[in-house]
């Protein structure tokens, strides 16, 4: 049975996804960027992008776990991009230049329809104005159905908390980083993880951040 997973989010210590004030000049909000430092630097990051080097460790160990057997992807479509409200043209398309990271199918959660981007290295963006069911149920087709690859919740904060609250998430990996924020989009406020069936099954502390695993027991 192919699994939705989660993978390198990162959060504050005050347990903020994405800072404050997010836009086209601070897309994961006021302080955001400072989430991922650990994830930057390591050798699975580098590599992703066409570079050499990097650190390796645990936090390579658990930032190459990225998009391992994953045949799909879901983001919100704050992830995707800055822009509001009903599409004013087709300009925008998304953050990653023409090469997207992906390489695979991406179905964007949005209110308002836009058609498919195709993108190079396989990536297209599908736009999808039927919530997260809708959503899951095209990813996993997409990813070969209920026997074939994963599917990854690419985030915001906003995308994982419905489909946690709503049981669907198999496996989680959150990075913790050691800032503060003091605001922005929180990830676990007011979602009760043991009585949706959670548990935490791997932690491992490194210089630069906590990493946890969370997985939905069966």
């Amino acid at each position: 049975m192919s699994k939705l997973r989660v993978h390198n989010f990162a959060i504050s210590l005050d347990g903020y996804g994405a800072g404050p004030r997010q836009g086209r000049e601070h897309p994961l909000g006021v302080g955001g960027e400072e989430l991922h430092g650990w994830y930057v630097g390591t050798r699975a990051f580098r590599e992703m992008h066409g570079q050499t080097g990097g650190t390796t460790g645990p936090d390579n160990d658990f930032a190459k776990r990225f998009g391992e057997r994953i045949g799909a992807y879901i983001m919100g479509r704050n992830m995707f991009g800055p822009v509001r409200g009903p599409w004013p043209d087709d300009q925008w398309r998304g953050w990653w230049g023409e090469n997207p990271p992906y390489h695979v199918p991406v179905f964007v959660l949005t209110n308002h329809a836009r058609e498919p981007i195709t993108m190079k290295g396989g990536t297209v963006f599908h736009f999808v104005t039927g919530g997260i069911d809708e959503a899951l149920g095209r990813a996993r087709e997409a990813a070969g159905g209920a026997g074939g690859r994963d599917i990854q919740v690419g985030g915001g904060a906003s995308t994982v908390r419905q489909y946690l609250q709503a049981r669907l998430i198999d496996e989680m990996h959150v990075a913790i980083a050691p800032i503060l924020l003091g605001s922005g989009e929180a990830l676990f406020a007011g979602i009760d993880l043991p009585a949706l069936g959670y548990a935490c099954t791997e932690h491992v502390a490194t210089p630069a951040a906590t990493h946890v695993v969370l997985a939905r027991k069966a």
